[in-house]
């Protein structure tokens, strides 16, 4: 018996699933890798904008109004199934009657629960692969699909807060059994991503952008021989190229540099795919649906330039800061500690971190983070105790990127010049010397992008 083939896992996002051709772009990629004796494993997104439709159901279904959004979610599905030749509506019966199922119960409750939430988002994904996975087969390719609930499982704490249902943590591991034993056959496989399971069997996500995280935790799970993260653009740049016209495209990147460039705005990629691959050894590879014949961007262990130097300028938009204000932190024990614990228990991660003598200023991603009135008001009462809290938001954190950051200070005096005009909320410099930002009013981050760059 000739051993199996080994793997590689492709992720294809909401642009790239919406339209026959971009789906004939995908059935080209698995062709490639079944030709070349590998079995791929395609993780899919919902259709593009289907999953900001579906996040706002619930919230619609409380006023009586999801019928709106109900017809537009079919409509979007009716027009990519007319265009594959696909019969929508025995094949989508069950996610579109547990939309509908789901909006009446919250219309009846007024209770639009993180619970409730997942289980609707989770349907754009399932209903985006039903679709495809019909049409490969109508193509004559030997598909199967597999809900991505089975594959992944969550590994948030028991009394994690509710609303990380809907920015949930996933725990897969380097060959990991369980995984391997979800996957039939030798046929490629069409899963989802965004979606996992929780330990006592109900839906989670994994934040707007995690279908990235879960090729990268299945890529993990069954030792792939690399991860493929296909998109409309060709790899990542020197800059936003829509804000850059002049932004070069980076061919290779180690980990860490990827990581720091996601982490810090660029959108192309979600920052916490890296690790899982990272941690498994195993390269990911960019590519551009439209444009298969483009290399794109390489990340891995050896790739990259190691000189030092800025290779990326990025500006990571929406960013919040608690500003933190007190003479009675000066020399006392235990301050940040009791600070940062509050914002452990409302389930915040802190991003950037500046302190003096009387204040401690964060910021907070929302990307990583709800960042809602609700849970911010929340997290001022928890800190009053201890000092004068303040919510500042409509902030952008402009960052250099790049190798010994700290050895190019002598050069990046012309770069503090173009900040002079406006105020800096916050300033840090990472201490694993692959970054510097500003944290400046969101108005200006475009502006200050492309002057630095």
């Amino acid at each position: 018996m000739s051993p199996p083939s080994p793997h590689v896992v492709l992720k294809f996002g909401g642009t790239s699933v919406a339209s026959l051709e971009r789906w004939q772009a995908i059935r080209a990629a698995i062709t490639r890798h079944l030709d070349g004796g590998r079995r791929p494993i395609v993780v899919c997104s919902a259709i593009m904008g289907v999953s900001n439709l579906l996040e706002g159901l619930l919230a619609a279904a409380t006023r009586g109004h999801h019928g709106p959004v109900l017809r537009r979610v079919a409509e979007i599905h009716e027009r990519l199934a007319e265009q594959l030749g696909i019969d929508v509506h025995s094949l989508l019966a069950n996610e579109l009657g547990e939309l509908n199922r789901l909006a009446q119960g919250v219309e009846l409750t007024r209770e639009p629960t993180p619970r409730l939430q997942a289980r609707a988002m989770a349907q754009g994904e399932l209903m985006s692969t039903r679709l495809g996975a019909a049409w490969l087969r109508t193509e004559g390719m030997d598909v199967d699909w597999v809900d991505a609930r089975k594959l992944l499982q969550t590994c948030d704490p028991a009394d994690a807060p509710p609303e990380r249902r809907l920015l949930s943590a996933t725990c897969a591991g380097p060959a990991n059994a369980h995984v391997l034993a979800q996957l039939p056959g030798p046929a490629a496989i069409l899963t989802q991503g965004f979606i996992a399971q929780t330990p006592d069997g109900q839906t989670a996500l994994l934040g707007r952008g995690g279908s990235d995280t879960s090729a990268a935790y299945l890529a993990a799970a069954i030792e792939a021989q690399r991860c493929e993260i296909w998109t409309d653009v060709p790899g990542m740049f020197t800059a936003d190229p829509r804000v850059v016209p002049g932004a070069r495209l980076l061919k290779a990147l180690a980990y860490n540099e990827a990581q720091e460039i996601a982490s810090t705005g660029a959108s192309v990629l979600h920052p916490r795919c890296i690790k899982p691959l990272k941690d498994a050894g195993i390269p990911l590879h960019i590519r551009c649906t439209s444009r298969p014949e483009i290399p794109g961007t390489i990340i891995g262990g050896d790739a990259g330039d190691r000189t030092a130097g800025v290779k990326a300028i990025s500006a990571r938009m929406g960013t919040v800061l608690v500003s933190m204000e007190t003479v009675g932190m000066w020399q006392q024990v235990g301050f940040l500690a009791d600070a940062f614990a509050r914002f452990k228990a409302r389930g915040l991660s802190i991003d950037l971190v500046s302190t003096s003598e009387t204040n401690v200023t964060v910021s907070l991603d929302p990307s990583a983070n709800s960042t809602d009135a609700t849970t911010m008001e929340a997290l001022l009462d928890d800190l009053r105790p201890i000092c004068q809290p303040e919510i500042l938001r409509g902030c952008a954190a402009v960052s250099l990127v790049g190798r010994h950051i700290r050895g190019s200070l002598h050069q990046l005096a012309p770069v503090f010049e173009l900040f002079e005009e406006h105020r800096v909320h916050l300033v840090s410099q990472a201490a694993n010397d692959l970054n510097l930002t500003v944290v400046v009013d969101e108005a200006q981050a475009a502006r200050r992008v492309t002057r630095l760059h």
